[in-house]
């Protein structure tokens, strides 16, 4: 009888070990189930934590970014059709976006970092014109953005991509606000008084994408 008591007691404490902290529960109060298993995947540690796996919560980004046809989205904003902008093949951008104000991230296991703040861009050219539509969503909360630019090649000063050092937010185990920072790849269209960008995924595919709208926009400028 003495051992049971024992592991009951055991068990018992493990149980409330594993009870996520109130400064958590504070957080994800009026969230859906898969709100609240993504932000306990962000802000959860310890061995005792139960959060997700990374390759559950990149299955999440895919589901959520293959829910729309959102090349047909960016045809659709600009009332064109796609025979229309083969000017060179539709340019696809995705990538999380790290914004220290706007979401959480975190550095998996497998030492890539992800975040709760996901991008997809998708660029279009025509003879005349560069149509820049961009979709931005929340994995831990029902928010989402959609923008869509028009430029003349003439008013384009450059296309570009870099690497910078972004600041984010994340909470140590007292649930209190650190600072951190992460290495992030981005495109960029610049125009007089303004810059648009994306977030995209650093690899050899997207470097030569580039390249091609950089020769694009130095022919159109007669450069």
């Amino acid at each position: 009888m003495g051992i049971i008591i024992i592991l009951i007691i055991i068990a018992l404490v493990v149980l409330w070990l594993m009870r996520d902290p109130a400064w958590l529960r504070e957080i994800y109060k009026k969230k859906s189930p898969e709100q609240k298993a993504v932000i306990r995947y962000f802000l959860r540690e310890g061995c005792l934590a139960r959060t997700m796996k990374d390759e559950e919560y990149d299955a999440i980004i895919e589901r959520l970014a293959n829910s729309q046809d959102f090349k047909k989205n960016a045809l659709n904003k600009f009332g064109l059709d796609e025979d229309q902008v083969q000017e060179i093949p539709p340019v696809h951008f995705e990538g999380y976006v790290f914004n220290r104000e706007k979401a959480y991230v975190k550095k998996g296991k497998d030492d890539l970092y992800r975040s709760s703040l996901y991008q997809i861009t998708w660029i279009l050219f025509s003879d005349t014109q560069v149509y820049f539509y961009q979709y931005t969503f929340n994995t831990d909360e029902n928010t989402k953005s959609e923008t869509a630019d028009e430029y003349f090649y003439k008013d384009i000063t450059n296309f570009s991509h870099a690497t910078t050092t972004d600041e984010y937010t994340y909470y140590d185990k007292n649930g209190k606000k650190q600072i951190g920072n992460v290495e992030n790849t981005k495109f960029q269209i610049t125009v007089p008084g303004d810059k648009m960008w994306a977030a995209m995924k650093q690899c050899e595919e997207n470097e030569n994408v580039v390249k091609a709208m950089k020769n694009k926009l130095r022919e159109k400028k007669g450069v």
